[in-house]
């Protein structure tokens, strides 16, 4: 049908999970990767160790502390091709550690659900609300002993976890012998304040923190890391051992001259300032054109849930698809059981209306253009 040509080949993608690639730093990364090319050792070469180049593990206890608040040793930074193999190598840990079952926010990606469930685990999810995850109900889920959070800025709801939960849940994890799995995927691109530091700062041997280069510099570098506790770097690099979670030395490496350089700094400081700006053209056009959708959530990221007048959201995303606008409905993001990929969703109407719009995605030159269409299909 015509609404799903359009949703397929759109002429403008607002749908998440994008930084604007546009933006990617060509010429400072080739200017990082020929120093890194010139310095590396012969080892680089090879194989190389399952937890990754000590050079960007290096880098990145450094980078993280400063930046996020991180406790971490070089020692304890895992370097992985992506935070989905990351959760993939952590599920397959605790499965084989006979802790079966993970609770998850009751908003969130399919993709990390299906993974855990692809590990053996189950899934059990733990409301959300405008004050992110509950997790004093935590205590009231007798079986789970690891709970996925997006402490800074939950997705796609899009606020941080309230002080107090976030005391509960390492509370919780502490008193149980339980495992936070941190997944800090934009916590770089706060707004209005400097940012709430990482959840693994208050107890480091409770927390797993996973972050990665997919939002700051592009999907395509194929990089993220994790900080671990001690207790779990051998199972972990156990299973990572294997040949299937290798991945390649160079990239690291030009990763890490990259930050040691200050290039990282800059670029993020640079995309900050853009994608603030095309927030605040956001809300400023919703006032004058749309009135009756309000934007909710931490001026933060790389999306905005916007809040629809109830009964909506549907016929918002089927008009803006035949108006050549990819757009998601938040009750794409809401738990449900298992299903086949590109299956159908929870029925909107079983949660609030909004949409999640992506004002990170379009290169800046289209942006203008996108917000123009989106109005037009607005309520």
């Amino acid at each position: 049908p015509p609404a799903a040509a359009a949703a397929a080949r759109p002429v403008y993608d607002l749908r998440p999970g994008q930084p604007d690639v546009s933006a990617f730093p060509r010429s400072a990364w080739l200017s990082a990767a020929r120093r890194a090319l010139t310095a590396a050792p012969n080892d680089a070469f090879g194989y190389g160790h399952p937890a990754g180049r000590p050079e960007l593990r290096r880098v990145l206890a450094d980078y993280l502390a400063r930046a996020r608040g991180v406790r971490a040793a070089p020692e304890r930074v895992v370097i992985c091709a992506g935070f989905v193999q990351g959760l993939a190598l952590l599920s397959r840990v605790r499965q084989k550690a006979g802790h079966g079952e993970v609770a998850v926010e009751s908003y969130g990606l399919d993709i990390h659900w299906n993974v855990m469930r692809g590990a053996g685990l189950r899934t059990v999810p733990l409301p959300v609300d405008q004050q992110g995850a509950r997790t004093a109900e935590l205590d009231r889920l007798p079986g789970p002993r690891t709970v996925l959070l997006t402490p800074a800025h939950q997705f796609p709801i899009g606020v941080p976890l309230d002080p107090d939960r976030r005391a509960a849940v390492v509370d919780w994890a502490s008193r149980v012998g339980g495992l936070v799995l941190e997944d800090d995927y934009d916590g770089e691109f706060r707004y209005d304040r400097q940012p709430v530091g990482a959840l693994q700062g208050l107890d480091p041997e409770h927390v797993v923190y996973l972050g990665t280069a997919s939002k700051s510099l592009a999907p395509a570098l194929r990089l993220a890391w994790m900080v671990v506790p001690d207790h779990l770097m051998d199972d972990l690099l156990a299973v990572k051992g294997t040949g299937e979670w290798q991945l390649g030395g160079l990239d690291q490496l030009t990763l890490a001259e990259f930050i040691d350089s200050g290039a990282y700094d800059r670029h993020v400081r640079g995309m900050r300032m853009r994608y603030r700006r095309r927030r605040d053209q956001l809300v400023a056009a919703l006032g004058e054109r749309a009135p009756r959708v309000r934007v909710t959530g931490i001026a933060a990221g790389l999306h905005a849930v916007l809040q629809l007048p109830p009964g909506t959201e549907r016929s918002v995303v089927q008009g803006a698809a035949w108006q050549g606008l990819a757009l998601e409905g938040l009750s794409r993001f809401r738990y449900r059981e298992e299903r086949e990929p590109g299956g159908p969703g929870p029925t909107p109407g079983e949660g609030p209306d909004a949409l999640v719009f992506a004002y990170g995605t379009p290169p800046d030159h289209a942006f203008t253009g996108a917000l123009e269409a989106l109005c037009r299909v607005l309520p």
